[in-house]
């Protein structure tokens, strides 16, 4: 029964995709030829921009979407050399996808050894909890991108800031899901613990751990969907390498192709990395 619902859901899925790309594909056909008239429906600036580029005006479309069979072109040329490096404003998709991968992973990293560890203490003791409560509440809405300016006047460094947005941006929601989960344990199984004499290390480790662990996978799941939404913000306004500034510099660079193409690489990868911890979440609960 499972089997068949995920082919029906499958199914309806290319179904949706094939469509998707047939809408596209009717809004993007021609309608009609180039001359005079098609010059004309270009604003100024757009005519004044193709002598810049040494373009004839009547030759430039008034609508430059780009079709399926230019998409499909870009991705095979993009896809054919993705680890080129010709230059600072001139690298390879996954290249640059390495760059962002890097510093989101960097500031994941740092934001785990802070959170949990943080977490649990938070979690095990009311008086902590209600104490940090007020702080989290205040620093948790506030946008990552706010902390940047600041991140940048003090560190002077676009890398090392970036990698500062990812882990402020992170914190927040493995602190308070680790909390949360060591404060959700049952009170029987610590109950069993202090009869049993259990040191309070080896309480932490064999019993609240494993108890609150579902929770902890699900705030680090959020975290890293946060972190892989703000990086990409980040390195737009820093600029250097990482998928956000390949965004930028190609729409810079008038490359609308290479825009949604970049588009659909940022959206594949948050999928791959939502189902890790997807997957990692599902091994680690247990049904009672």
């Amino acid at each position: 029964m499972m089997t068949s619902l995920k082919w029906k859901a499958a199914l309806l899925s290319v179904l949706i995709f094939a469509a998707f790309l047939g809408i596209w594909y009717t809004a993007t056909m021609p309608t009609g030829g180039a001359g005079v008239g098609q010059s004309a429906a270009l604003t100024a600036e757009q005519l004044e921009y193709a002598k810049m580029m040494g373009k004839d005006p009547g030759t430039v479309k008034s609508n430059n979407f780009p079709t399926p069979a230019q998409m499909g072109a870009t991705i095979v040329k993009q896809l054919s050399d993705p680890f080129y490096d010709n230059g600072p404003n001139d690298k390879g998709i996954l290249l640059q996808l390495c760059y962002s991968l890097a510093r989101v992973g960097l500031g994941f990293l740092l934001a785990a050894l802070v959170a949990i560890p943080l977490g649990f203490v938070i979690g095990m003791s009311p008086l902590l909890r209600r104490a940090f409560d007020p702080f989290i509440q205040v620093l948790k809405p506030i946008s990552p991108l706010a902390w940047m300016p600041l991140a940048l006047y003090t560190i002077k460094d676009a890398t090392i800031s970036g990698i500062f947005v990812i882990f402020i941006c992170s914190v927040w929601p493995m602190l308070i899901n680790t909390a949360f989960g060591v404060a959700s344990v049952k009170r029987e199984w610590l109950n069993v613990a202090a009869t049993l004499e259990v040191s309070p290390l080896r309480k932490a480790f064999l019993v609240i751990l494993p108890a609150a662990a579902p929770t902890i996978l699900t705030g680090m799941r959020i975290s890293m969907g946060i972190a892989w939404l703000v990086i990409v913000a980040a390195e737009m306004l820093v600029g250097g390498t990482g998928i956000g500034y390949f965004v930028w510099n190609e729409w810079n660079n008038l490359s609308l192709t290479n825009v949604i193409f970049a588009i659909a690489v940022i959206g594949i990868v948050g999928m791959l990395l939502d189902l890790i911890f997807a997957q990692a979440q599902r091994m680690l609960t247990y049904d009672e």
